[in-house]
């Protein structure tokens, strides 16, 4: 049983919030592939995970929504080899980040071993608007009602 967060009749239009933190909830807590996220400037940020062994034919990813999905798969190559000892299991991943409104994947580029994946935060625009004060005229005045058109500037309600 899931517990609402926004269960109150008083959060309208916050379903979509509930949802993205319910999806952020169920994302792998499994410590593989390690990663790191860092701000290299004020709108841009890095997701590096370590993918050592993964070609980039290995790695696939994807963008659902407002979650970004990497996955590894590396394929089984233990019929053309003899391992004495085998250590380093070929194994799959998958690693999802939920990403705020917005966001925009840049690129993405892999490096002896780590896989890089920039994203950008556009800044908004900055929208600046005056409203006009203008003085009432009659039907500005009887379209708010009789409690407005009986107050007059400088009068005290009781």
């Amino acid at each position: 049983m899931t517990t609402r967060l926004f269960a109150s009749p008083m959060f309208v239009g916050f379903d979509q919030l509930e949802q993205m933190l319910e999806r952020a909830s169920k994302t792998s807590s499994e410590g593989y592939p390690p990663y790191n996220i860092e701000q290299i400037s004020p709108s841009a940020l890095r997701i590096t995970l370590a993918v050592a062994g993964f070609t980039m034919s290995d790695l696939q990813i994807t963008q659902e929504d407002n979650q970004l999905v990497i996955r590894g798969r590396q394929t089984d190559d233990s019929g053309e080899r003899i391992f004495l000892h085998r250590g380093i299991a070929a194994r799959q991943f998958q690693r999802a980040f939920v990403m705020a409104e917005g966001i925009e994947v840049r690129g993405a580029w892999l490096d002896n071993g780590l896989l890089h994946i920039d994203l950008a935060r556009p800044q908004p625009e900055t929208r600046v608007r005056t409203i006009p004060i203008t003085q009432p005229n009659q039907s500005t005045v009887t379209s708010l009602g009789p409690i407005v058109a009986s107050r007059r500037v400088g009068t005290i309600d009781p």
